[in-house]
């Protein structure tokens, strides 16, 4: 799963959120930098990873779309993926979209200081492009994925992926509405596990 979910999997939990939000750019051992409710984010946030990827709906998806992304189909899903949930997000909260990502937001700057070198420098990209609302848009999404594509060296085809969700949206939507809730179920219950 991309941003936006693993920020809407951290339990209303500014601690859990940002360490999930982070744990992308946090190498190895977690815990000789970070403790408490922050380390148990980024576990949680490698615990959703696991899940994801080996869950039979995501390889579905992934194998759908192969031919045009090929190892970087994994990546693709989980912005398709997140872009359904922005789309469906009322279903799944009861806080509107726009007031929880300026949340997000704002948990992530009033620490900083904390923040991996990697996620410092995607930041400020993040909230002046406002990418979290804007999975919700195709607009937002060909942003995203030129920029993504770019830093590829343009070898991933990822500027291409807004026409391709286009081609199998329904399909990838029934995926989504079938893999989603199960995650959640899976989160819910790895929150209380994690020490």
């Amino acid at each position: 799963m991309n941003f936006l979910a693993h920020a809407h999997l951290s339990n209303d939990n500014d601690e859990i959120l940002f360490g999930n939000m982070i744990a992308d750019a946090v190498k190895g051992d977690a815990s000789q930098n970070f403790s408490g409710d922050i380390l148990k984010g980024i576990t949680l946030h490698r615990e959703i990873d696991t899940f994801t990827d080996s869950h039979p709906v995501h390889k579905e998806s992934r194998d759908l779309i192969r031919t045009y992304f090929g190892k970087f189909s994994g990546i693709v899903v989980d912005i398709f993926y997140d872009h359904f949930l922005a789309v469906n997000w009322n279903s799944f909260s009861e806080t509107p979209l726009k007031s929880f990502t300026s949340h997000v937001y704002k948990t992530l700057s009033k620490r900083f200081f904390m923040l991996p070198a990697r996620t410092k420098r995607l930041l400020p990209f993040m909230i002046s492009q406002d990418w979290l609302a804007n999975y919700a848009n195709f607009d937002g999404l060909q942003n995203i994925f030129y920029g993504m594509d770019r830093r590829t060296k343009f070898i991933s085809g990822m500027k291409n992926s807004p026409d391709v969700l286009k081609k199998h949206y329904k399909i990838l939507n029934a995926h989504f509405n079938e893999f989603y809730p199960e995650l959640i179920e899976f989160t819910t219950l790895k929150i209380q596990e994690i020490p």
